[in-house]
């Protein structure tokens, strides 16, 4: 019984078979399917090769949420050379609440302010990555895979005193409330007041005013590899001594997740405006350079996603499947067409013979008529 019962299942199971065997000695090979074979097999391997390259490479997701985290300190850094002495400028910050944050975590340093070619070289580079961002924004998801990270050459060492470089390169981090304010150099050191803050200025002769500058860095939050900020790179040239220039900055909440770097930081965004002080001219204001900020209520969530692997499996079986029956239809809609045009395909070959057993019957059953002769 349990031989029956075994045989019995196995005969079920032959019957669902959806791939019946077609035995060889019914199979006809020809050239023309051989072609179409290799062709086909070619294709698969092409396309499952390539299918393989973008299984491997990664892209960047990005969301957008509210960010609740308003109570943090926000990080400024900064690395500004002014083409100016020192001692005739300082650098604060003014929040929205008219908090004055101490210059303390900043670096004062004399240095010249034409660059070294190295240093030169550098800062082109710099400036060409900056102006294929603003084309290509594709760009900024392969330096966030690739988390770059470099440091610009550093500053020769030179045997002049402090007294023959003139300019100064600001440079280092400040704490700030998580609220807009205004970062800001200008002309004098800073001082409290009770009203907000002043700088002595006073003291300062207006022939000794240049508020030329370069932006090696500046950026908000922690300092991720990967992120090339917009404001790096800039260098301005003041035409005149008392000169204003203002950036507007709008600060976004990042969180980067990577296989390489995972962090949280601030992208930003910024647009510039420049002009002269001419109290005679009704252009009034205090020459510096001003770098107002704001934040942004929405953060943006970067995360770096890869294909699973069995996405890949599936387009991989949808690739080689859909060539192969692609192929077969083709080929067997050509082979038609083919036998169609040379007349070897004759309409009719399958229709049954007539009969023709009635037709003799009616012709043996046919009588010939007699025929007379009449004579006159």
């Amino acid at each position: 019984m349990k031989r029956l019962t075994k045989k019995k299942a196995l005969t079920l199971v032959k019957e669902l078979d959806a791939f019946p065997k077609v035995p060889e000695s019914y199979v006809e090979s020809t050239a023309s399917g051989g072609t179409v074979s290799l062709i086909a097999f070619t294709l698969m391997a092409v396309l499952a090769f390539l299918e393989f390259f973008v299984y491997r490479d990664t892209w960047m997701k990005y969301e957008y949420e509210v960010d609740r985290d308003f109570s943090s300190k926000l990080k400024i850094n900064v690395d500004i050379t002014v083409a100016m002495r020192c001692q005739y400028i300082g650098a604060d910050v003014l929040d929205l609440a008219e908090t004055m944050v101490a210059s303390d975590g900043l670096k004062y340093e004399p240095v010249n302010f034409e660059l070294s070619p190295k240093q030169r070289l550098w800062h082109m580079t710099l400036l060409h990555i900056q102006e294929r961002l603003r084309v290509e924004h594709a760009l900024q998801d392969v330096l966030f895979k690739a988390a770059l990270k470099a440091a610009p050459p550093a500053e020769p060492q030179s045997e002049d005193s402090s007294t023959h470089l003139t300019a100064c390169r600001i440079h280092g981090h400040l704490y700030v409330n998580k609220v807009a304010g205004n970062f800001h150099i200008t002309v004098g050191k800073s001082i409290p007041h009770p009203r907000g803050h002043a700088h002595l200025a006073a003291l300062v002769s207006h022939d000794s005013y240049n508020f030329s500058h370069r932006i090696d860095h500046l950026s908000f939050g922690e300092a991720i590899p990967g992120i090339i900020s917009p404001l790096d790179g800039t260098e301005k040239v003041s035409p005149d001594s008392n000169h204003m220039f203002q950036y507007f900055i709008t600060i976004v909440p990042t969180k980067l997740n990577t296989y390489k770097v995972s962090a949280e930081t601030h992208q930003y965004s910024v647009t510039e405006r420049e002009r002269a002080i001419n109290h005679a001219a009704g252009s009034h204001g205090v020459s510096g350079i001003f770098m107002k900020y704001d934040i942004s209520s929405l953060m943006v969530k970067v995360t770096e996603q890869h294909m699973p692997f069995w996405q890949f499996l599936v387009r991989l079986c949808g690739i080689i499947g859909g060539i192969f029956s692609t192929t077969g239809m083709l080929h067997g809609m050509v082979g038609f067409l083919v036998d169609v045009i040379c007349c070897r395909f004759q309409i009719g070959i399958y229709k049954p013979l007539k009969q023709e057993a009635p037709l003799n019957m009616q012709e043996n059953n046919e009588t010939p008529v007699p025929t007379e002769n009449y004579t006159e």
